[in-house]
């Protein structure tokens, strides 16, 4: 299949230069949109990705375009994507049901606002935009007569829906009867909205089906309105859907029009009132730019909110304008979608290979034919373990729903059920049973794991490999010239036999004499596989030296004096390895507990170690109780720690790199018995401005980074703590904040901008 629909519609269609291959192209799109639309709207069971059929409708806008004659009226671009099922009885609307028309980039999104005001010149020189999330659910149409409910149908056409009334009514926050004064009742109202379901209750079905045996569904979308077609309504009912009211159809009043209905988002407001929910996400906003900012922030919090969505709906407000406007044969003028990079995609899984990281746990990881997904390529999607593969459903040669999750993690949903029968070939995996890296047998650790792992903690390639790459990471001893090419370099190299690092032990003693000799392979960018050379052996490179260069006069120098020209010299890299190795052996205590790889110890756990006993020495000493008794360390954490120091290998760690030149100490620090003492008395255990103050910091701020405002809590004394509660002190608000800064506002807590928040530090 194609691997990026979205960058082909433009170059297939430049392509066509004669009316009759227009029209083949054509009628194989039309053929292919339309079995796209019964695939999504009558089986809920799409065949393609949403980006996959918004690029062939957008190439067949193109190829009309280019080839008027091609525009006729039953053209997939002149209708409503859907047309009524057979499952229900039909069910006209009052009003056509209009769908949108999309826009994919922000360029776009101000040609059609520009175009708009333009329209409506006379109007203030900002005009008034209704912005709103576009759910991922399905549409419908709910008719009150009188206030009473009288049927709930889906889009359809357009024109004709599917009466889905029954199940409609099972949906708690949809009333019987319209709430608020009912002399504010029309006569009739068709009100337009979005069934869904919030992602917590989709997760929580999908658990409830792994946990039962069953494959998951893929998604809250298609899961929402597969579940408002249930024949039986008490099958909807058990899935918690939710709605939120987006638009007006057929609406009459009983006695002349309502007085204060000027504006869409004065309707939204009515509805509220009647007990009909709307979206809390909506913002009334002059001028398109704050529409961007609305686009902008969404982009980055999409998975902040209670629902899925895929874009950003503008709407000009006023109702007068949106007449003024008028539509097309399928669309508003008055309004329009942007729509996100894709985050959910199909694509084919080629292979399931099994990784091994540092703690030994072997995980499986799907390779698929790569994709454009939320933005990026994506080639690899990790799969957990064995359970996940096999409640997923997957096999290899499936052509699979892939997500990403945050805009960040690849997740594979599951199959795509309606091309489980396209004529690829497909084959079932099975765990392996020994590590791929190094042979060892795989076994769980413990009773009950699910997890496999590979037990040869100290001399697995990939377990020293995936040690040595944390050791280097930021949240460890934070060495830039330490990541993963390089802990492969040193931990797996082609040259020589015997790598320089066995195991962690011989970090610190590194010499540019180990670092040169090293060769790795090639590997391809996008397969991961070697690359070969032409006589067929694997390309190599070398990181740490390149070729030494000399002047004519240089040369001619030396050779006179009798040296010896080296013919290799060391890289940037190397010298740069060396050197920052060299500094990390002082760096905080907190950073040397993290860079043992002791499990459960992060961060977190390790800072409050170091904070109480001071020296490496002293958290070796203590008993599990000792360790337990330690706030941010408990006994899980403990126990760990424990059972690390009680492995013999460890200790050659230790003793090596402190041999090295490593400080496993802080520097003046009094020792576990004197701050027992300070807590006794009832003094701070630690110092600074904010001493026994939690702090929660959202939004983003100038000049810190995430990362770095949590640092200068901890090194003001404080706690950086994720969420607001009434035990927080501080709420610092940046560009953007979320729903932490409302929540922080009704609990009463201190709210400090950047500017307060970089003068308490200083205090």
């Amino acid at each position: 299949m194609n691997a990026n629909p979205v960058l082909t519609d433009i170059r297939l269609t430049a392509a066509l230069t004669t009316q009759e291959a227009a029209a083949r192209r054509w009628t194989e799109l039309r053929a292919l949109v339309e079995e796209d639309q019964r695939a999504y709207y009558q089986r809920d069971a799409p065949m393609v990705s949403d980006a996959e059929y918004d690029a062939r409708m957008r190439e067949l806008e193109a190829l009309e375009a280019a080839w008027p004659g091609l525009a006729v009226a039953d053209s997939p671009t002149q209708r409503i994507g859907g047309s009524a099922g057979t499952g229900f009885a039909p069910a006209d609307h009052v009003e056509r049901m209009l769908s949108l028309d999309n826009v994919f980039s922000l360029d776009e999104l101000r040609a059609w606002a520009s175009k708009v005001e333009r329209e409506l010149v006379e109007e203030d020189a900002e005009t008034g935009f209704l912005s709103e999330v576009k759910i991922d659910g399905l549409a419908v149409a709910l008719l009150y007569e009188n206030g009473v409910l009288k049927r709930g149908a889906t889009r359809g056409d357009g024109r004709t829906g599917e009466d889905v009334t029954a199940n409609v009514r099972t949906i708690a926050c949809i009333p019987e009867r319209l709430g608020g004064d009912p002399s504010t009742h029309p006569a009739l109202v068709e009100i337009r909205g979005e069934v869904f379901m919030a992602n917590a209750d989709f997760d929580r079905l999908n658990a409830e089906l792994v946990a039962a045996g069953h494959a998951p569904y893929a998604n809250p979308r298609n899961t929402a309105a597969g579940s408002l077609r249930q024949k039986d309504p008490a099958v909807t009912a058990s899935r918690h859907l939710r709605m939120y009211a987006h638009g007006i159809g057929a609406l009459h009043w009983a006695h002349g029009e309502h007085e204060n209905l000027d504006r869409q988002s004065r309707a939204y407001e009515l509805f509220a009132g009647w007990g009909i929910p709307v979206s809390p996400h909506n913002r009334v906003v002059r001028g398109v730019e704050a529409c961007l900012d609305m686009v902008e922030y969404y982009g980055k919090h999409r998975h902040d909110i209670e629902h899925d969505l895929d874009g950003i709906v503008v709407k000009i407000d006023a109702l007068a304008d949106q007449q003024r406007l008028g539509v097309t044969s399928r669309a508003p003028k008055w309004a329009i979608a942007y729509k996100y990079p894709p985050e959910e995609v199909h694509t084919r899984l080629l292979s399931i290979e099994v990784g091994v990281g540092r703690t030994g746990r072997a995980t499986p990881y799907a390779v698929m034919e790569p994709v454009l997904v939320a933005g990026s390529v994506v080639r690899q999607a990790t799969l957990h373990n064995q359970d996940v593969v096999r409640a997923k459903g997957v096999r290899i040669g499936d052509v699979v729903v892939l997500r990403k999750a945050g805009d960040v993690i690849p997740e594979i949903l599951g199959p795509v059920a309606a091309l489980a029968d396209d004529g690829f070939p497909r084959s079932d995996w099975v765990m392996p049973a020994h590590c791929p890296e190094c042979g060892t047998a795989l076994r769980p650790m413990k009773d009950g794991d699910v997890d496999l792992r590979c037990p040869n903690a100290r001399s697995c390639p990939a377990q020293v490999r995936g040690r040595v790459e944390h050791i280097g990471s930021r949240g460890c001893l934070d060495i830039e010239a330490l990541g993963a090419v390089t802990a492969a370099a040193l931990t797996q190299p082609s040259v020589p036999d015997v790598p320089p690092l066995v195991t962690e032990a011989g970090l610190f003693d590194l010499t540019l004499e180990q670092l040169l000799p090293i060769e790795v392979v090639v590997r391809d960018a996008e397969t991961g596989a070697p690359v070969e050379e032409n006589d067929g052996t694997h390309r190599r490179r070398t990181p740490f030296r390149k070729r030494a260069t000399y002047t004519k006069a240089g040369r001619a120098a030396a050779l006179q004096d009798g040296e010896v020209l080296p013919e290799w010299v060391p890289a940037a890299q190397a010298v740069t390895l060396l050197d920052e190795l060299e500094r990390a052996k002082t760096k905080d205590l907190w950073r040397q507990v993290v860079a043992l790889n002791i499990r459960h110890v992060g961060p977190v756990a390790a800072r409050a170690l170091a904070d109480w006993f001071g020296s490496l020495a002293e958290i070796q000493a203590a008993s599990v109780e000792e360790l337990s008794a330690v706030e941010g360390v408990g006994p899980t954490i403990a126990a760990e720690v424990a059972a690390w120091f009680a492995e013999g290998w460890h200790g050659d760690i230790i003793d090596a790199w402190r041999l090295a030149g490593v400080r496993f100490a802080t520097p003046g620090h009094p020792g576990p018995e004197a701050m027992a003492a300070n807590l006794a008395s009832g003094s701070s255990v630690v110092d600074g401005p904010l001493a026994g103050k939690t702090v929660v910091v959202t939004g983003s701020l100038e000049n810190y980074t995430r990362d770095g405002a949590k640092e200068a809590i901890i090194q003001a004394g404080g706690k950086a703590a994720a969420s607001v509660s009434k035990r927080t002190d501080y709420v610092v608000i940046g560009a953007n904040a979320g729903s932490k800064a409302a929540k922080a506002e009704a609990l009463g807590v201190p709210i400090l901008d950047e500017a307060q928040f970089a003068a308490l530090l200083q205090r």
